[in-house]
């Protein structure tokens, strides 16, 4: 598949302007992807998350999507699709506490839940589609304590295995991860001297959350068996969401130039791991900002200076090839955010230039 195909950019200006048909999309491409990623030049814009519902809506009637990916929280994005799933709770929780980064106050992310909830009703298990969120348990700010999926599979495990496999007990993670606020403090993002990510502490965390993941491995035969597919899906989701936070903490604690690269690199390995596993459920369809979506090298400037990464998308790619598709998005101006019409000689502005 050419970069020109897979990287295909939607120039948009006006409301009305926002028409993509998904079989045309679907023609650039040698065959439907696996995954079908649709990317946008910054966050905050409903009229690309309008297009995007629009988008994602026919991809799922004419060509059987069923998985929405969204650039949030994974675990929390399990309370999503709970409700979309089978209605437990309402939309305002699921809006509520269901996102991370904010989006849970998008109206367009809220009309693509309640879409998504009416399309599932009344509809066979098999036939649904699932809501999901890729992202870690991550903002630029900082990161979440890992208790909450530690502790998860820990108790999976305990009520599935035999007590004497596992690595340690609930009471020996409660005292090793402390207070939560101790992993959640701001001011480790910006001083790496306030993180608690290579205390001895995190360190044994780290040794216990491999142990857990390799005994849910090991146990595999056994737990097909006796549990649902998704259900393990949601074990192996907590086990990949504990070990990469710990990573993630363990690095924040160092203080190395390199730091916030490796950072934005660790937030993006997450991110394809999730997407790997979705890939496996089955033809899957992701949205985020297209620098976690490109296949070249993601760049960015930042307060300890300029940092590049490889993205989720490229990390993906490297693996799946054709089956990962890449469509970014740009818009030629955003004047209520101070950027004006584009230079005439970048791709926004050419396309900016051409009739409506």
């Amino acid at each position: 598949m050419s970069t020109k195909a897979s990287e295909t950019l939607q120039a948009l200006e006006a409301p009305e302007a926002l028409e993509v048909e998904a079989a045309a999309l679907i023609s650039l491409l040698p065959t439907p992807p696996r995954i079908l990623a649709l990317g946008e030049p910054t966050h905050g814009e409903d009229a690309l998350l309008e297009l995007r519902d629009k988008l994602f809506q026919q991809l799922i009637q004419e060509e059987g999507y069923r998985t929405v990916a969204i650039e949030s929280d994974c675990i929390a994005g399990l309370l999503v699709d709970e409700y979309v799933t089978t209605g437990t709770g309402t939309l305002d929780e699921a809006m509520e506490h269901g996102f991370s980064h904010g989006f849970g106050a998008s109206a367009a992310n809220r009309e693509l839940v309640r879409w998504i909830r009416a399309y599932n009703d009344g509809r066979p298990a098999a036939d649904q589609v699932h809501f999901a969120g890729f992202d870690g348990p991550l903002e630029i700010t900082g990161a979440a304590s890992p208790r909450q999926p530690l502790t998860a599979l820990h108790d999976y495990l305990a009520d599935r295995v035999d007590a004497a496999l596992l690595p340690c007990t609930a009471d020996t993670l409660d005292h090793l991860l402390g207070a939560d606020d101790r992993w959640t403090d701001q001011a480790a993002m910006m001083d790496p001297a306030k993180s608690v990510g290579q205390s001895a502490e995190a360190r044994e965390l780290r040794l216990l959350a491999d142990d857990l993941v390799s005994l849910l491995d090991t146990q595999m035969p056994h737990l097909i068996t006796t549990d649902s597919r998704a259900d393990l899906d949601r074990a192996r989701l907590y086990g990949r969401t504990a070990t990469g936070l710990l990573r993630y903490h363990h690095w924040m604690a160092d203080p190395a130039p390199s730091r916030m690269s490796r950072l934005c690199a660790l937030r993006d390995a997450m991110m394809a791991a999730n997407l790997h596993a979705l890939a496996d459920r089955g033809p899957t369809l992701v949205h985020a900002h297209n620098s976690h979506l490109q296949r070249r090298k993601s760049s960015m400037r930042m307060w300890q200076g300029p940092v590049e990464w490889w993205s989720a998308g490229a990390l993906v790619s490297a693996d799946l090839g054709e089956e990962y598709a890449f469509v970014a998005t740009a818009l030629g101006t955003i004047r209520h955010q101070g950027v004006d019409t584009p230079p005439p000689n970048t791709l926004e502005g050419r396309l900016y230039a051409l009739p409506a």
